[in-house]
């Protein structure tokens, strides 16, 4: 067994908008091809914000949503509430379920009355139909993803319950055969049929790496919280740091190479345990 340091507190990026200076060069990392798409953390600046209905004092950028022939399944923000800021009506859609994590400030979240604090690491499922609201009593800003999933419900399957968590009371699942320099962080069991979307956080030590080109039907969201590395995406090998987001469509070849000098640690969606959805055939 290779013996691995123990790692700190968790540090997650998160965007802070502005505008790059006059002066910087355009040139940059961003890419939309029709297998992935890559948004550098550079490109989330205050002219792509977005607003929504019944939210106050709250903004968010939109770097994934359901597009035909793309990635088709969820949808993912990231959202920026102001202190006082937040809604007591944040989800119009009652099919959709959805996934918080916090990476700055606290929020106040309540799911059917109940009450939570999330600080950073905070991660809430909300099942779709729930009644939640979220407010900032801080003093900061509090920045968190938002996960969003239409539930695919199956007839004799209990739609999951609610639950809040944080990811320091999560204890890790290593990969096979990789002494710890790949290991997952599991919010749900993946055996609970139940649950349709799996919102993980994987970490690869320095020098760790997926040593093959995943090629599958899931879709993936990958927002890098700490760290950098090289991702093979499709055909392309491509740099990724902390706060960029990478965007796949189904069976788009992937693979990993984390470099160091730290972890490298990104925030993952993936769309699971359900069955294909079949046409019409006209006999």
């Amino acid at each position: 067994m290779v013996s691995r340091p123990t790692p700190g507190p968790a540090r997650y990026y998160a965007p802070h908008g502005g505008l790059p200076g006059q002066t910087e060069l355009t040139t940059d990392r961003s890419r939309f091809t029709t297998a992935y798409a890559v948004l550098p953390r550079r490109t989330m600046t205050d002219i792509v914000t977005s607003y929504l209905p019944f939210w106050d004092d709250t903004r968010l950028w939109v770097i994934a949503r359901p597009l035909s022939g793309f990635a088709e399944t969820f949808s993912q923000y990231i959202v920026e509430v102001s202190p006082g800021g937040g809604s007591d009506r944040p989800e119009l859609d009652p099919a959709a379920e959805g996934v918080l994590f916090v990476v700055e400030g606290t929020l106040g979240l309540t799911i059917e009355g109940a009450a939570y604090d999330l600080a950073p690491g905070g991660y809430a499922f909300i099942p779709p139909g729930t009644a939640w609201t979220v407010r900032n009593g801080g003093s900061d800003a509090a920045r968190f993803h938002w996960i969003r999933k239409a539930y695919d419900a199956v007839e004799g399957l209990d739609v999951p319950e609610a639950f809040v968590t944080n990811e320091q009371d999560v204890e890790p699942t290593p990969m096979p055969d990789t002494e710890g320099a790949w290991v997952t962080t599991r919010f749900v069991s993946p055996t609970d049929l139940r649950h349709d979307m799996h919102v993980n956080i994987v970490t690869l030590e320095p020098g760790g790496a997926i040593p093959f080109p995943e090629t599958h039907v899931m879709e993936h969201g990958l927002y890098v919280l700490e760290g950098k590395a090289v991702y093979l995406l499709n055909e392309d090998w491509v740099e990724v740091e902390a706060g960029d987001f990478m965007w796949l469509r189904a069976f788009c070849p992937q693979a990993c190479y984390a470099g160091g000098p730290g972890r490298f640690r990104y925030l993952l969606y993936k769309d699971v345990n359900r069955h294909a959805k079949l046409g019409s055939f006209v006999r």
